[in-house]
């Protein structure tokens, strides 16, 4: 193997890390989010759903 393959490989194998490290943080970010609207969501229901009759909304359920 010559040494401009071991080269090429080397930076094939960093960018394949660096790429990897931004997919796994674009996925974090996405969990965030899908997070924060169900939070939302759960928040939202639980005003709409109607008091007075002694109704709760389960949300562990």
């Amino acid at each position: 193997m010559d040494i401009s393959a071991i080269g090429a490989a080397s930076i094939d194998l960093s960018m394949g890390k660096a790429q990897t490290n931004v997919e796994v943080e674009m996925l974090k970010k996405t969990m965030n989010l899908e997070k924060v609207m169900a939070a939302s969501l759960i928040e939202s229901m639980q005003t709409a759903a109607p008091r007075s009759f002694g109704h709760r909304l389960d949300v562990l359920a």
